[in-house]
C-alpha cells in the first residue's frame, strides 16, 4: 500500500510506492501498471513545484503520449525520459535532497534488459523527495513551506 504525502495546503498528494512494486506491477500487467505510473509521478512533480514556486514540468499527459503514440516517431520517449530525469532531480533540489542522477536514470531506461531497473531507480529517489516533505510536515505542522528561488 502505498503512502500518501501532501504537497501543499492547497491540495496535490504524492505517493510513497514500494520500488520493487512498481516493477512487479509493470511486469504483471504487461506495461499497463507503468504507464499510469508515468503519469501519476510526472503529476507529482509538477505539482510539488507548483507549490514551491519552481517549474517542475507542466503536462504530464503530453509524457504519457511521448512514450507511447509519440514512439511512432522514435524521438519522442527518448525526449521525455530525459526530461523526466530532469525533472527528478529538480524535485530533489526543491525540498533539499541530494543524490539522484537523471543521467543515470536515462542510461538505466536506454539500456536493454537494464531498463527494468529504471523505473525502480526513479521510485526510490521520488520516495526520498516525499519522505523529505513528510518531515518538513511533522517539524513545523500547519507552517506553509517556502518557495524555493
Amino acid at each position: 500500500m502505498a503512502e500518501a504525502v501532501q504537497l501543499s495546503s492547497a491540495g496535490g498528494e504524492a505517493k510513497i510506492r514500494n520500488p520493487l512494486g512498481v516493477v512487479a506491477l509493470s511486469l504483471i500487467t504487461i506495461g499497463i501498471y507503468y504507464l499510469f505510473w508515468y503519469y501519476f509521478i510526472n503529476r507529482e512533480m509538477r505539482d510539488l513545484g507548483d507549490a514551491r514556486g519552481v517549474d517542475i514540468g507542466h503536462s504530464p499527459g503530453m509524457s504519457v503520449f511521448a512514450i507511447t503514440i509519440g514512439s511512432v516517431i522514435i524521438v519522442p520517449p527518448f525526449v521525455s525520459h530525459w526530461k523526466v530525469g530532469t525533472r527528478m532531480e529538480q524535485a530533489q533540489r526543491a525540498v533539499g535532497v541530494v543524490g539522484g542522477s537523471g543521467v543515470l536514470y536515462f542510461i538505466l531506461w536506454v539500456l536493454p534488459l537494464v531498463s527494468i531497473v529504471s523505473p525502480f531507480y526513479m521510485q526510490a529517489q521520488l520516495n526520498h523527495v516525499w519522505r523529505a516533505l513528510q518531515d518538513e510536515s511533522r517539524q513545523a505542522p500547519g507552517a506553509q513551506v517556502p518557495p524555493i528561488a
